[in-house]
């Protein structure tokens, strides 16, 4: 009997076999089995990987604004037109930088990221003919801004990269190229993982960042919307190349309908007229540490930093939220009786047993009251990382604590991450509710991110007790 005993708690103990630790609910889902078209049409399902950047991919209320998404419905027609059960796309937003490898663990059978993306050094995997051919990397900088005409003139200065950017070996051989000329080499400066590609546009349009790198088409497609950029089309980095979609290297069958569906598919003209008309309006960030900005941060610090440490909250989250609501004007009026720098209802604040919001110490002591009883309540859970958990704080803020836990509801159901608002459970507001509250957190988290790189200075004179 102990005999056994000891065999069965061996057997516990005993290691299981190998996997690959995928984050998000459908990691059970994965497999290394490559699925070629054939098992694909059995099962009627095609999952694609695609970039989660809204420029790769989303749907607001039903239009297609992500520029793969039209093509990814066509391509789905396209199998459909073919003999054999008919198939429906199952579409996996993933970070640009994860695709490939999500491809490579069996999480999805094709890759549709929108972007450049270089394959190199993964075994097993295999890009289709071009969807884009000869795409070049191009500088993209802010009207008023500096000129560039030579590539010499990036030494020493900074350049900001969204994750997995293929700008980036770009910038690494031209840094090459510079230091061998005894020239100081380009400062890269690779952005939070909260900001996509048309984040990082956004805030070069506002000067928050000087200059940034991307593919021509996207510069191009997100000039239309943001008119202040300043593409510099005479300065390009490295070679040319080409947009691939991307499979498994056995799954034949689906690469060579991949092919044959590009060979002959074109984008229909008016392709980005929903993109326009939905983001035409939208990305309006402001630089908030301009002259006037920066004496009316000074002016209300020290109410921020004392109601922030009182509620355990970065100061510079309340600054950022502040900029937004009244771009920190003590006496701004908005509608439906929101008043003063955090832009606070009176209803709100006697919630939160806080009288006569006039008073500066008042209008804050209420917001921060009020978003700590947020956090308490619906967003403790140590499961978010403190970004994702003051997304959720914000947008609860924006439109109320129930309807963003549906949302992260619908996410679950989904297979999306509940516990992701960027890219993730914000897909499921951009579908029901439109782009109200995803562009109110993207624009809060922005200033967030200005204020923070130059926290050194802004505390500077800070008291010691205050400064977090």
């Amino acid at each position: 009997m102990s005999r056994l005993l000891l065999i069965v708690c061996l057997l516990v103990l005993a290691p299981g076999p190998a996997a690959a630790r995928v984050m998000g609910p459908d990691a059970w889902k994965t497999s290394t089995s490559v699925r070629d078209l054939a098992e694909i049409r059995r099962n009627g399902v095609l999952r694609v990987l695609v970039n989660q950047s809204r420029n790769s991919s989303g749907e607001v209320k039903g239009e297609a604004i992500g520029v793969e998404y039209a093509r990814l419905r066509a391509f789905e027609r396209y199998l459909n037109r073919q003999a054999g059960r008919p198939v429906s796309l199952k579409i996996i937003p993933k970070a640009k930088d994860q695709l490939l490898g999500a491809l490579q663990r069996g999480e999805g059978d094709l890759v549709a990221p929108g972007e450049l993306l270089d394959p190199q050094g993964m075994r097993g995997v295999s890009r289709s003919r071009p969807v884009v051919s000869d795409v070049a990397l191009v500088l993209v900088g802010r009207q008023g801004g500096p000129r560039y005409s030579r590539l010499e003139q990036l030494s020493g200065r900074s350049l900001a990269l969204a994750a997995g950017s293929a700008a980036g070996a770009a910038i690494a051989e031209l840094n090459k190229q510079l230091m061998q000329r005894k020239l100081a080499p380009v400062v890269v400066e690779w952005v939070d993982p909260t900001l996509a590609v048309e984040d990082v546009l956004e805030m070069v349009q506002a000067g928050i960042y000087p200059v940034t790198a991307v593919e021509q088409t996207i510069a191009e497609r997100w000039g239309k919307v943001m008119p202040k950029l300043r593409i510099e089309h005479q300065v390009q980095l490295g070679n040319k190349a080409n947009m691939h979609w991307f499979v498994r290297k056995d799954a034949n069958m689906l690469r060579a309908s991949a092919d044959g569906f590009l060979k002959s598919y074109r984008a229909p003209e008016n392709q980005d007229a929903a993109f326009q008309r939905v983001y035409r309006r939208l990305y309006k960030v402001h630089y908030p540490l301009d002259r006037t900005g920066r004496q009316r941060l000074e002016k209300v610090r020290p109410v921020l930093q004392r109601y922030a440490e009182q509620i355990e909250l970065d100061w510079l989250n309340l600054a950022a939220l502040a900029f937004k609501e009244s771009t920190l004007n003590p006496a701004a009026r908005g509608a439906g009786g929101a008043t003063g720098l955090m832009q606070i209802t009176p209803a709100t604040a006697r919630s939160m047993g806080v009288g006569n919001i006039q008073q500066l110490d008042n209008n804050v002591h209420a917001s921060a009251k009020y978003l700590a009883s947020i956090r308490r309540q619906f967003f403790a859970s140590p499961r978010l990382n403190e970004r994702e958990r003051m997304a959720f704080i914000l947008a609860a803020y924006n439109l109320g604590p129930q309807r963003v836990q549906s949302m992260r509801a619908e996410a679950r159901r989904r297979g999306l991450n509940p516990d992701q608002w960027f890219f993730q459970v914000e897909r499921i507001a951009m579908e029901t509710m439109g782009m109200g509250v995803v562009s109110y957190v993207n624009s809060v988290n922005k200033y967030y991110l200005a204020f923070s790189r130059e926290r050194y200075l802004l505390e500077a004179q800070a008291p010691r007790s205050a400064a977090r």
